[in-house]
């Protein structure tokens, strides 16, 4: 199963169509079982998700393959290599585990500070004990990967993918990361959930590419389906990525999702893909 889940919901209010807020633990410890019964098992986290870490250990996460993230730098002087390394066992606390699958940097700009040599020194201390299997970096864009590998090589790398935003691919990042042996997870699939909105529920903040949306909603409509459908097959479409990291509210929306999953496939048509960076990147996003 390609499919991982995204606990960010389970710590923190998030998402542009996330009307629910914050997932009762309750109902992780459901979705849990449910992922689990479908042959999900892979967990993606962060120290930074509010309280999702402990929240999962609390669940109980042993047998499942939990990639969690050391939080951005808090300033200059901190020591890298002593961030790294106290983040790791931190996380492990509140996972209730004694090894994560993948720790990944959460600000991957980081390594290029000066603090960069001790950071990298940190992500190799870990995985030499035994504390975690892969190392890399969460990335926002494809344009720093350069600079990032030559810093440190990685065995994991996770970056954005939908259907406005392609750079992984058209960047040929792609498979570069893939021939080199680097294992590649992908998120925001959803686009925060803007991708799955109705032409009527998108903030009027989106209404400059009302020609992307008009070709996007004709595609959905003459293809069938749906978009959530069209959005997973996107994704499901590209061999060279491990892992489609989506986050869900309840076991119902799981259960959803995974019925969606089984039938999806990419759909033909118009290239949708942008490089608008006020589109794509939810950090730009001027909604309230």
């Amino acid at each position: 199963m390609r499919l991982g889940l995204g606990t960010v919901q389970f710590g923190l209010d998030y998402g542009i169509s996330n009307a629910a807020g914050r997932t009762p633990g309750d109902e992780v410890g459901r979705i849990l079982d449910c992922g689990r019964q479908a042959g999900i098992d892979t967990l993606d986290t962060a120290a930074a998700y509010g309280d999702s870490e402990r929240i999962l250990g609390e669940a109980g996460v042993a047998g499942w393959s939990v990639v969690s993230k050391v939080p951005p730098l808090p300033d200059d002087s901190v020591d890298g290599r002593a961030w790294v390394v106290d983040h790791v066992y931190r996380s492990l606390s509140r996972l209730r585990i004694d090894r994560l699958n993948g720790l990944l940097l959460h600000n991957a700009d980081d390594m290029l500070k000066a603090q960069g040599p001790s950071i990298a020194a940190g992500l190799r201390e870990v995985k030499a004990e035994g504390l975690v299997d892969k190392i890399g970096y969460s990335i926002y864009s494809p344009q720093p990967l350069p600079e990032l590998l030559d810093a440190m090589s990685v065995d994991l790398i996770q970056a954005p993918f939908n259907v406005l935003d392609q750079r992984l691919v058209t960047t040929g990042w792609l498979g570069q990361l893939v021939d080199a042996g680097v294992e590649v997870h992908v998120r925001s699939i959803f686009l925060q959930g803007l991708l799955l909105l109705g032409r009527d529920q998108r903030p009027a903040y989106f209404d400059r590419w009302n020609p992307i949306w008009r070709r996007w909603d004709a595609l959905v409509g003459e293809c069938g389906g749906s978009a959530l459908s069209h959005c997973l097959g996107f994704a499901k479409a590209q061999p060279g990525i491990s892992r489609i990291i989506v986050g869900v509210e309840s076991r119902l929306h799981l259960e959803q999702l995974l019925a969606t999953w089984k039938g999806a496939v990419s759909m033909p048509g118009t290239d949708l893909s942008s490089d608008d960076l006020l589109l794509i990147e939810p950090s730009n996003w001027q909604t309230k």
